[in-house]
């Protein structure tokens, strides 16, 4: 059996290689090849990805984190069955009701309370679909709507001041939902 462990290209930017020595010259390439080997067209297989998205592997500097795409695993199957449960997640947690839950708190809130607020209401069991990411992006929608106000200072500085970590940031309402 063939190992097929995609890698960026050493000295030449933007190209990889596979030890099957298929020719890869850009990542559109190398996402295919995955594809066709039934690894994880995200991370190409190493169940990693770069803290700072649009980052290589290679250049990334060591801020790697678990592959969120296919739950660390390095596999298609497990990408797969995680984009449809993004994309029920996306048809199941509505903006109204992140906003209805939201304006149920009486002062600030974090995600992780939001987030479980949202499971419980619709009964979800845990792993079941991906609320937290959901009901993050939402929260960062009424956010940028101006209905809430992080309060939250970064957890951890990533890159300088330009790239930062939030582990569970706080929120509070800024006007009547």
């Amino acid at each position: 059996m063939t190992n097929h462990t995609i890698s960026p290209r050493t000295g030449v930017l933007g190209a990889y290689s596979c030890d099957c020595e298929a020719d890869l010259p850009d990542l559109m390439s190398a996402e295919l090849h995955a594809s066709e080997t039934n690894q994880c067209t995200v991370c190409l297989g190493s169940a990693e990805q770069p803290v700072l998205p649009g980052l290589a592997p290679g250049i990334s500097r060591g801020l790697m984190r678990p592959c969120t795409a296919c739950a660390a695993t390095g596999r298609r199957r497990e990408q797969i069955v995680w984009e449809l449960a993004h994309a029920e997640a996306e048809q199941v947690i509505t903006m109204s009701l992140v906003r209805g839950v939201v304006a149920e708190f009486g002062g600030p809130f974090h995600l992780s309370e939001v987030a479980d607020a949202v499971r419980s209401g619709l009964g979800l069991p845990p792993g079941r679909l991906p609320v937290g990411p959901r009901v993050r992006d939402l929260l960062l929608r009424l956010q940028a709507a101006g209905e809430i106000t992080m309060l939250s200072a970064p957890d951890e500085l990533l890159d300088g001041a330009d790239v930062v970590l939030y582990r569970d940031p706080q929120w509070a309402r800024t006007s009547g939902l």
